[in-house]
């Protein structure tokens, strides 16, 4: 296969982005060769600088549900795109968007808006310890919510993959707060719980964990988080970046009939552009500002554009009834 142009863009961008990616993952190192530089995409399928095909197994590592290029996901951006593409300003699309996210996800009474999974988390963390008044947060070793420094703690993805789980930089002050657990050991979270009584402000954790293999939830295990949080007074965060909208409309909080305090999404929700948001019960959200003193913003949080992708892409699997069901069968075919 000849990967010529890809080669040498891999060797230009090496001299001007670290790693000559944007994001480590991209670099290739777990297949032990040089990235390759795509050109374009439609449906299941990729074509590199080189003219060559792939099939896309991973949808661009999640948010691509539908294939790449839908037609009417396509049609959304450039009909929103040609009145402007950012304003400063609240906009119609916002408003639609959150009530279509309040609709399909059980939890969700209000809804924030932002720019990526990580800084969903991020200020989802930073909501629950200012509600709490408490610091300490637990977290699942191999499950991975982001790059903040909070997270970077025993941390899945890409920095498991590339051996530093716990990465440089981080202050051992703000890793401190962080607790880690073992996924679907219970009573691991129970001697957290009991060895920090009343400092623990929530847990987090990917109902399925999808950043160390796939690895869903034992029976009970999911059960027994919220009721050890009900119990303490902290607050259970459900981490669906990757499983909302992709177990079902619902997410997995709808699948195993798990009400969280509070959920974080990405990758789906922007349709294939920046989009990532948190939210949950009411009196909870009615901390963040301006509603309240929790302070969190973002110049391009709600975006026009991204707006009309992600309520286009979330409108076509809740129309499509059969849309989860054709998805699940194709993955057991293919396992």
């Amino acid at each position: 296969m000849n990967t010529e142009r890809s080669d040498a863009l891999f060797m230009q961008a090496r001299q001007r982005i670290p790693g000559g990616v944007n994001s480590p993952v991209r670099a290739f190192r777990s297949v032990g060769r040089n990235p390759v530089f795509m050109q374009r995409a439609a449906g299941a399928y990729l074509w590199d600088v080189d003219g060559n095909r792939y099939i896309d197994y991973i949808g661009s590592w999640g948010p691509m549900i539908l294939g790449h290029a839908h037609p009417r996901v396509i049609e959304a951006i450039a009909r929103a795109a040609s009145q402007g593409t950012s304003f400063g300003a609240p906009t119609e699309a916002e408003v639609a968007m959150a009530e279509l996210i309040a609709q399909l996800v059980p939890s969700i009474d209000v809804v924030r808006m932002v720019n990526s999974g990580t800084e969903a988390t991020m200020s989802a963390v930073r909501l629950a310890r200012a509600f709490t008044k408490r610091e300490h947060v637990i977290k699942f070793e191999g499950c991975y919510h982001g790059h903040a420094d909070a997270f970077l703690v025993k941390a899945g993805s890409g920095a498991m993959t590339l051996g530093i789980p716990d990465s440089p930089g981080v202050p051992h002050a703000v890793a401190a707060g962080t607790l880690t657990a073992t996924f679907n050991d219970l009573p691991s979270v129970r001697a957290l719980f009991e060895a920090n009584t009343g400092q623990i402000a929530a847990v987090i954790v990917e109902p399925v964990v999808g950043n160390m293999g796939c690895v869903p939830p034992e029976a009970g295990f999911l059960e027994g988080l919220r009721q050890l949080c009900t119990d303490n007074g902290s607050l259970l965060i459900f981490d669906e970046v990757m499983t909302g909208f992709r177990l079902s409309a619902g997410g997995a909080q709808q699948i195993f009939g798990i009400r969280p305090d509070l959920t974080t999404l990405g990758k789906i929700i922007g349709g294939g552009l920046p989009v990532g948001a948190y939210g949950g019960r009411a009196e909870i959200m009615a901390m963040v500002a301006p509603s309240g003193p929790v302070y969190q913003a973002g110049t391009l949080s709600g975006n026009p554009v991204a707006m009309a992708a992600g309520r286009e892409t979330l409108t076509i699997v809740k129309e499509d009834a059969g849309f989860y069901g054709r998805l699940e069968a194709t993955c057991e075919a293919l396992e």
